[in-house]
C-alpha cells in the first residue's frame, strides 16, 4: 500500500492540477498555426505538459496534436490515454463551469469528470510510482489527446508517428471495468427544401443543439405568420397540455419559439429531454401547408418522436453484451435551401453497421432525404479472460474490496482508437454520470481514490 500513502501525501498537489486544468476552457476552435484545434486547446496542452514537467517528468507534444508524459525505460510502453478538450458547458450551471469551485467536497467544472480530472488522477499515480523508485519492465506514458469529444482526429496523427502500446486504460468511462463498447455512428439527414409553404405559417429558421453526441438543451424556430396571436395560444396550450418547456414571443414582427430540454449524453438519450423534438411535436400542430419543411418534421414525428431505441424507426436492435441500440437526435439546421439533423446512433457489440443503417437508408431514401457527413467507428470488444481484463479487475477488487464486473457501455472512448486499451473508470457504481451535463463535478475523496487505483493499475500492467 506504498502507492496509496504516497498518494495521500500528493493529495494537494493532485486536486491543484486538476483545477488548473477545468479551468481552461478547451473547447474545439477554429484552427490556427500551430494550434489544431484552436487556442483554448492548445492552451490546456501546453498547462498540462507544464505541471508534467514540473512533476519531473520527460515530456513531448506531437506538432500540437496530441502530448505526452513518460517514465521509465524499455523497449514497449504500457500507456493511459485520455482527453483535455471537452463539449460545450451549455447552460443551467449552479458555479461557474471553467470556475473548479470546491462545494461540499466536490470539484465542480467542464471536464472535472470527463476527462481532465482523471487524467491527472492517472498522472498522479505515476508520480507516486516514480517517487517510491518502484521497479519497472516497461516505460509508461500518460498520453493527452485533444480531439476526443470531436472525433479523435489526432490519434491517427499519434500513431502515425509512434508505436501502439502493449497494453493499457483510458480513464473515461465507468467501474469496474468496460470490456465492450458499441459501433457508433453520427451522421447528418438532410433534405432539400424545394416545394416552399404558401399558407399563413411559415417557418424561415429552425436551429437547435450542440452536437450529435449531446441531447439538446435548446431549440429555436422563427415563423413568420400574419395571425402572430394564434401561434402564441397554440404555444401556452401545447406547453400546459404536455408540460414540455415551449414558448413563444413576438420579436421584429415575427414568432419565435423557444424550446427548452434537459442536455444528457449522446450515448444515454433517455436521461434528457429532447429540445428539437419538443419543437417539432409543436410545429407538427401547426397549419404549416404542403411543403417540403412540413413533410421533414411529420416523418421525425412518426419515426422517432421522443423514442431513443429506434424501434418507430425500424432500426431497434440488442443483445444481452450490450443492451439495446441509442437513437440520439442532436442539433438541426435550416435555411430556405436545405434542413439538416445530427444523428448519434449507436448499435450493440455483436452486430454489424449494415446491421442497422441498411433499414436506415431504405426509410429515408423513400422519404426523399439524404445521409451526409457519416463517421463511424466499429464496435470494440474483449474477451473475459484477456490478460489486461484479468489484470485491471485484480486491481479494482483489491483498492475497493468489490467484485469486478464486466460492463459494456453506449459511450464511445479512446479504447476504440489505440490498440491493447480498454475503459477504466473514473465514475464508481450508484454515482451519477454527469458527462457532457450541466454542473459536471468529481468528488475530491473519489478523485483520490482514482489516483490510487490508477496508481496500482498501471504498476500492475508494467511491472
Amino acid at each position: 500500500m506504498e502507492i496509496n500513502r504516497k498518494i495521500d501525501e500528493l493529495k494537494e498537489g493532485l486536486i491543484k492540477s486538476s483545477q488548473e486544468l477545468v479551468k481552461i476552457k478547451s473547447v474545439e476552435e477554429p484552427a490556427k498555426e500551430g494550434m489544431p484545434y484552436g487556442e483554448g486547446v492548445h492552451n490546456v496542452l501546453n498547462k498540462t505538459l507544464e505541471i508534467c514537467q514540473n512533476l519531473g517528468f520527460k515530456t513531448v507534444n506531437i506538432d500540437g496534436y496530441v502530448g505526452y508524459a513518460e517514465y521509465g525505460e524499455g523497449e514497449d510502453y504500457v500507456a493511459v490515454l485520455g482527453h483535455l478538450d471537452v463539449v460545450p458547458e451549455g447552460d443551467g450551471w449552479i458555479y461557474p463551469p471553467y470556475g473548479a469551485e470546491i462545494h461540499d467536497g466536490k470539484i465542480y467544472g467542464r471536464g472535472t469528470m470527463d476527462d481532465k480530472a482523471p487524467m491527472v488522477a492517472a498522472l498522479y499515480g505515476l508520480k507516486a510510482i516514480k517517487d517510491l523508485n518502484l521497479p519497472l519492465s516497461k516505460r509508461v506514458r500518460i498520453i493527452f489527446g485533444t480531439n476526443e469529444e470531436s472525433g479523435c482526429n489526432e490519434m491517427p496523427h499519434y500513431l502515425e508517428k509512434e508505436k501502439a502500446p502493449v497494453a493499457g486504460f483510458t480513464p473515461d468511462a465507468e467501474y469496474p471495468i468496460i470490456y465492450g463498447e458499441k459501433g457508433i455512428t453520427i451522421f447528418d439527414v438532410t433534405k432539400k427544401l424545394t416545394v416552399k409553404s404558401t399558407g399563413d405559417v411559415i417557418i424561415k429558421s429552425l436551429n437547435g443543439g450542440q452536437r450529435a453526441n449531446v441531447v439538446p438543451d435548446y431549440c429555436e424556430a422563427l415563423i413568420s405568420t400574419k395571425n402572430t396571436e394564434a401561434i402564441i395560444n397554440a404555444a401556452k396550450e401545447f406547453k400546459s397540455k404536455t408540460g414540455y418547456d415551449v414558448t413563444a414571443e413576438i420579436k421584429d414582427n415575427m414568432i419565435v419559439v423557444k424550446s427548452v430540454g434537459v442536455a444528457a449524453h449522446g450515448s444515454l438519450p433517455h436521461l434528457g429531454k429532447n429540445a428539437i423534438m419538443q419543437m417539432f411535436k409543436f410545429l407538427g400542430e401547426l397549419p404549416l401547408g404542403k411543403c417540403d419543411i412540413a413533410d421533414y418534421i411529420n416523418f421525425f414525428n412518426k419515426y422517432v418522436g421522443f423514442e431513443t431505441d429506434g424501434k418507430s424507426f425500424g432500426v431497434y436492435l440488442e443483445d444481452k453484451e450490450s443492451g439495446k441500440l441509442s437513437f440520439n437526435i442532436g442539433t438541426v439546421s435550416m435555411d430556405e435551401e436545405k434542413v439538416s439533423m445530427a444523428l448519434n446512433l449507436r448499435y450493440p457489440v455483436t452486430f454489424k453497421y449494415e446491421n442497422m443503417m441498411n433499414p436506415f437508408n431504405e426509410k429515408i431514401e423513400a422519404a426523399g432525404m439524404e445521409i451526409e457527413n457519416m463517421l463511424h467507428q466499429k464496435p470494440l470488444f474483449f474477451p473475459a479472460d484477456h490478460p489486461i481484463i484479468k489484470s485491471l479487475q485484480k486491481v479494482y477488487t483489491e483498492q475497493t474490496g468489490k467484485e469486478a464486473k464486466l460492463l459494456a457501455i453506449g459511450g464511445g472512448t479512446y479504447a476504440k482508437e489505440m490498440p491493447n486499451i480498454v475503459a477504466f473508470g473514473p465514475i464508481f457504481p450508484g454515482k451519477p454520470d454527469l458527462d457532457h451535463q450541466a454542473n459536471e463535478y468529481i468528488e475530491v475523496d473519489d478523485l483520490i481514490l482514482n489516483a490510487k487505483i490508477y496508481g496500482h493499475a498501471i504498476y500492475e500492467l508494467a511491472k
